[in-house]
């Protein structure tokens, strides 16, 4: 009973600390209460004297790591900047976090829609076409040629950027966040206590058997609860999509590309190889035996206190947030990244996490039925402008940055924060380049932020594979393909899932794979990678307009 105890005042206190720590770009972050500014109709603008600039409503769901220390967008000081900056009153409509797919439903049910809408419109079903035909959203393009030249003269200079942000149909329909320097698409990957390596006299593990060692040496020998630890929120292997572990037996767990043909991993043999993996490591107890209900949070206090020695996290929000904790409470702690692990020694790992050219959130579309549209895009075309640039991606010069021989260097208010927010918390206070929004995301952001030798080493460890080669694009698809698309993933995705965690758990056995293959079928997954077949090859070979 007393090791219960002290067991939950630890995770208390972790927590605790861990509440402002989560998150980087593209991240899963820490839950916060949810509000809704517009019930009280208040605007930032107003804090500055202003208050008689055009008065816009934007619906966006609040970034985990702004939340955790100011739960309201007007609270944020990037948020009052942009306003000021632009001469735009904003009233911001702020769904629970998390459940931004939820609360879009309701939104689009009442009928009365914000100026702006920041979504991931690729979930619409039938799609972004779809959304502007039902008329939710605005189709952009005369919009962005009449009132956002910043946006324009970029994707002029950028038709590889250009061809992915609009629909099969040719139409622009949210102003986008993009990630166009390759180093800013790779931050994620596995990462080990390395002091216990050291300890136990182990080598980082780059083959699957190194791994089955490792994870063994930590249970056995150094009494671990949970040796490896990975996400299970949203769904039961959220933590190894990227491609860990998966991908050492060729494939992923989604579509990937195979010498040019679409495929989908969770039908493929290799599928069934990478079950009966995990399916050994839970029955030995290498796993979290939760591992289908941990959340960032629950897999950053496994961490912090020595519940697990081994996940599959990012270089800011893991490596970047634990290390200096872990040394507070043992300066002698260490930790170190993997190579994504292959089968056997030598091989170059097939897959990575890497982060498409433009992101899936960060989006934001403009309401049909808005009053204010030229207003609206020129607010939003401010980002793709050179203060706008700055802005989103280095804060309030004098305050968060200063140019310093012509490279903006965060100050320490970013850095060494006076109030002990972590870096990934004090610039989502001050601007967006930690997780995402309508701007181009500067790579002169990821270098300072990384700045640790071992994120530095870890972000060069993980880029090191053949993703590329196999890396499914965004495909711009018609609204009958989305629709289509849609209705098929939503239950295959659902059986793959439930289905998987029955393998690994040992409640259905591995004979039953072939059957599960034969339901994936029936539900129409051969349609599904036809459809992004068809998208992708019109993609790689575009008709040329009359």
């Amino acid at each position: 009973m007393k090791r219960k105890f002290a067991w939950l005042a630890a995770v208390a206190a972790i927590t605790a600390a861990l509440l402002p720590l989560a998150g980087c770009m593209n991240e899963a972050a820490v839950p916060t209460a949810a509000m809704n500014e517009a019930a009280d109709g208040q605007t930032i603008a107003a804090a500055f004297g202003g208050g008689d600039g055009t008065a816009l409503t934007y619906w966006a769901e609040l970034n985990g790591n702004a939340a955790s220390a100011k739960q309201r967008f007007r609270d944020v000081p990037f948020f009052q900047e942009w306003q000021r900056e632009t001469g735009v009153n904003l009233t911001f409509i702020q769904p629970p976090a998390n459940q931004a797919k939820e609360a879009i439903n309701v939104l689009l049910a009442s009928g009365e829609l914000p100026d702006m809408i920041e979504y991931d419109w690729s979930n619409f079903p039938g799609g972004p076409e779809k959304a502007i035909k039902d008329g939710y959203i605005l189709r952009l393009n005369d919009a962005i040629d009449r009132y956002a030249p910043n946006l324009k003269a970029y994707l002029d200079a950028h038709p590889d950027i250009d061809k992915q942000i609009r629909t099969a149909d040719g139409s622009y329909y949210a102003f986008p966040f993009v990630q166009e320097d390759d180093r800013l698409r790779t931050y994620q990957g596995p990462i080990l206590r390395k002091d216990w390596l050291d300890e136990l006299g182990l080598d980082v593990p780059e083959t699957i058997a190194d791994w089955h060692a490792v994870l063994q040496a930590f249970k056995e020998r150094k009494g671990v609860e949970a040796p490896l630890t990975f996400l299970g929120v949203p769904n039961p292997l959220f933590g190894i999509e990227g491609g860990a572990f998966i991908g050492a037996y060729g494939i992923k767990k989604g579509f990937y590309l195979e010498n040019g043909q679409v495929k989908f991993g969770p039908q493929e043999p290799g599928y069934k190889s990478f079950l009966a993996l995990l399916r050994d490591w839970y029955a030995e107890g290498l796993i979290d035996p939760n591992f289908a209900a941990v959340d960032s949070e629950t897999q950053d206090v496994s961490m912090l206190t020595g519940r697990s020695g081994a996940s599959i996290w990012n270089a800011g929000a893991g490596i970047g947030t634990w290390l200096p904790l872990l040394r507070q409470r043992d300066p002698a702690a260490e930790l170190t990244a993997a190579p994504y692990p292959v089968l056997h020694r030598g091989e170059r790992p097939k897959f990575g996490q890497k982060a498409p050219s433009i992101g899936s959130s960060g989006g934001v579309a403009i309401a049909k039925t808005s009053a204010n549209v030229e207003e609206a895009v020129r607010l939003l075309d401010y980002g793709y402008g050179p203060e706008g640039h700055m802005l989103f991606n280095f804060g309030i010069e004098g305050l968060s940055y200063e140019m310093k021989d012509g490279y903006p260097k965060y100050t320490d208010l970013i850095m060494s924060n006076p109030d002990k927010l972590a870096p990934s918390q004090a610039l989502a206070m001050y601007t967006r380049a930690s997780y995402n929004g309508p701007f181009v995301q500067d790579v002169r952001y990821m270098e300072q932020y990384y700045a640790m030798p071992e994120q530095k080493e870890a972000i060069r460890l993980w880029s090191d594979t053949d993703t590329d080669s196999h890396m499914l694009p965004a495909t711009p698809k018609t609204e009958k393909e989305s629709a289509e698309l849609s209705v098929i993933m939503q239950d295959a995705s659902t059986l793959v899932d439930e289905m998987s965690l029955k393998f690994i758990l040992g409640i259905e056995p591995l004979e039953g794979f072939d059957a599960y293959v034969g339901t994936l079928k029936s539900l129409g997954i051969d349609r599904a990678v036809a459809i992004q077949q068809t998208a992708f090859d019109r993609f790689k070979h575009p008709v040329a307009d009359e």
